[in-house]
């Protein structure tokens, strides 16, 4: 390795730790600014909490273990509908390419359904489906069902036709053209949807949960914003920032290990 090279590496490096250094000090300034706001009456710390009244209540549902009751449920729901919108959306997006006058006729609906706002569809879906936990993995689904497979479809349409023929030409069939070509070029367009449908999945779980849940972290928020507790509704806001984070990072590595595996 060069000396420039080396220098450029220190530089990257360098570059990288103040980035998040000034990330911390950033966060650690606003809580910092929040518990003295709290502290010295700037903000009622009834209504806008603050850091040290969250720690407590956590502290205090860690104890008791209901915090990682309603964690798990939200958790467990997430990711079901996710695993659901994976699959369903995969194999409907192959079966629109496979059959073109199927995606012809469907494009056009599944375009309405996709920019239908899915929080209208909430209520109906819970008087269709009862007030369960069917209905909060649905809603959860119906948020980035349609989006995902419009997207995973126009990525398998989209791959370069001049390939394709190149493939007929000596003799591939269409199973051998999916598996070999569209699947493996479209690669990253279905990984950066797991990225987009994680947090999605979240978001769908959280309005569920408002509206059809005895447990989880939608239903803690939805009910002690009912007797105006909000250190718990501080506190569950930020597990999900927590978790959405954690869940977008380990999208983020499979797609680096795809990415070395191409």
């Amino acid at each position: 390795m060069s000396e420039q090279q080396k220098i450029y590496l220190k530089k990257q490096k360098r570059y990288k730790t103040t980035i998040t250094l000034l990330r911390f000090l950033l966060f650690a300034g606003f809580l910092i600014l929040w518990e003295a706001a709290a502290r010295l009456g700037w903000i009622e710390a009834f209504i806008f909490s603050s850091p040290t009244r969250i720690a407590k209540c956590f502290y205090k549902m860690v104890m008791d273990g209901s915090i990682f009751k309603h964690t798990a449920i939200t958790l467990g729901e997430t990711f079901l509908s996710f695993g659901i919108i994976i699959v369903f959306g995969i194999g409907a997006a192959l079966l629109l390419w496979l059959y073109t006058p199927l995606s012809d006729v469907l494009e056009p609906y599944l375009v309405v359904l996709n920019s239908l706002p899915k929080s209208a569809l909430a209520p109906m879906l819970i008087v269709w489906l009862g007030n369960n936990a069917k209905a909060i993995i649905v809603t959860a689904v119906s948020v980035a069902i349609f989006g995902t497979v419009l997207n995973i479809y126009t990525s398998f349409a989209d791959t370069d036709p001049d390939k394709i023929k190149l493939m007929k030409t000596f003799g591939g069939n269409r199973f051998q053209i999916l598996t070999k070509l569209v699947l493996p070029a479209s690669l990253n367009t279905i990984i950066s949807n797991m990225k987009v449908n994680i947090g999605l999945c979240l978001v769908g779980v959280i309005i569920g949960e408002f509206l059809a849940a005895r447990a989880g972290l939608g239903y803690l928020i939805i009910y002690n914003s009912q007797i105006f507790s909000m250190d718990p509704i501080a506190m569950s806001i930020i597990i999900l920032c927590i978790i959405s984070i954690i869940l977008f990072k380990i999208i983020d590595l499979l797609q680096k290990i795809a990415k070395k595996l191409s």
